[in-house]
């Protein structure tokens, strides 16, 4: 059950926002500001998920290991869909498995290099389909031989007959993009495909004893936001366990087909509106998402309008979150696994929870003397604060 506590500080919120030196220079909107404060009595804890196959570091978290939850694609960085806001460069960087056996090997490699889990996907063929079909034994083995390691699954489309196999296959949370508008469809996915199809997808996981962990690119259509919404009333039909929300990066697209950087104030807005939308749901933010002012703007946004968690945190938005009196977890693990207050195969002994208080005076104290020496920091320290396993 989710921990709810008052978090309503003492100073306005863009009063608190211009205390963090993080956020120096940074332009916030006073309204969005304003009504996100307005519905903050009832808020709940905070986690900062840090999944290592996507390098990251800042003076408030250091991640350590980069081995304890690899990415790992059945196809290399092939994809022959070739979407608009992809081109199949998040495949790229993953470990590449293209045979059963080159996926066995892999899973005990990283077993043995420290592994807790790895999230497992591919590129997608021209009905935007994974084929995991010769890898279900496999997967199966996985398994059975190591039971605590944790498999998150991108699924792209499927039926109820593929759905089963992944539940029976062992898979432990089964994720997906949810698109509710047909033209995005179409022209950023070049898919022949309806937003029906979508929807059917949803319904067949959900269906299953799987965690279903589906995902919102926010600003998929070339950086605009279009069907997000449909989306949202499609996932109230098909209620999942948990809902990851992502922010478009336009680096990946094209020169000819370019995309936008998504408004921040509007991405803002709508993690109000998912959280109206999905009061019972837990809503985390995941790893994509612009860099620079951008990600600082969206991140301290989610962090205000209750969002419960996220992947990769701005720096200074850890802070933020101890002086709305967040209680704060780190977790390293894919969000996508971390279902409300289980962490499924992660364990306790992983979850860190520094003290608040402590939290920010040091941060003061240390953000001027760390930024431009983050390489620095010692494992197993937040900004310099020791943290207590809990």
């Amino acid at each position: 059950m989710n921990q709810f506590v008052d978090i309503r500080p003492k100073a306005d919120w863009l009063s608190l926002l211009q205390r963090i030196e993080a956020f120096e220079d940074i332009p916030f909107d006073a309204k969005l500001v304003q009504a996100l404060e307005g519905v903050a009595a009832t808020q709940h804890a905070i986690s900062f998920y840090t999944p290592t196959f996507k390098h990251y570091q800042s003076t408030e978290i250091n991640t350590g290991s980069k081995k304890s939850w690899p990415a790992v694609s059945i196809t290399g960085g092939d994809c022959k869909l070739q979407c608009d806001h992809c081109k199949a460069k998040i495949l790229e960087p993953m470990i590449p498995a293209r045979t059963p056996e080159d996926l066995w090997r892999v899973v005990n490699q990283s077993i043995e290099q420290g592994a807790h889990g790895m999230l497992l996907t591919g590129g997608s063929n021209h009905r935007n389909e994974v084929e995991y079909g010769p890898y279900y034994s496999t997967i199966r083995r996985i398994k059975d031989e190591f039971p605590q390691f944790q498999i998150a699954l991108h699924t792209a489309l499927v039926d109820d007959d593929v759905a089963l196999s992944m539940e029976q296959a062992g898979i432990d949370a089964a994720m997906m993009d949810v698109i509710g508008a047909q033209e995005t469809i179409t022209q950023v996915y070049h898919l022949k495909r309806t937003v029906e199809d979508f929807e059917a997808t949803l319904e067949s996981l959900v269906k299953t004893q799987m965690k279903v962990v589906p995902h919102i690119v926010i600003g998929l259509h070339y950086g605009k936001l279009l069907g997000e919404w449909n989306a949202l009333e499609m996932l109230q039909r098909h209620v999942p366990d948990a809902l990851v929300l992502v922010v478009v990066m336009p680096q990946y697209a094209p020169a000819k087909r370019p995309f936008v950087t998504p408004d921040s104030t509007e991405v803002g807005r709508f993690f109000l509106d998912a959280r109206e939308a999905l009061p019972d749901v837990p809503i985390l933010l995941g790893c994509a998402r612009p860099a620079g002012i951008a990600k600082i703007q969206i991140d301290a946004y989610a962090t205000m309008a209750g969002i419960g968690g996220i992947a990769h945190p701005a720096e200074g938005v850890v802070e933020l979150a101890a002086r709305l009196r967040r209680p704060v977890r780190i977790i390293p693990s894919c969000c996508s696994i971390a279902v409300g207050e289980e962490v499924m195969g992660i364990g306790h002994e992983h979850a860190l929870e520094p003290e608040l208080d402590e939290l920010i005076r040091q941060e003061q104290q240390n953000w001027q003397q760390q930024k431009g020496s983050w390489a620095g920091s010692p494992t197993g320290e937040l900004a310099g604060i020791p943290i207590v396993s809990k």
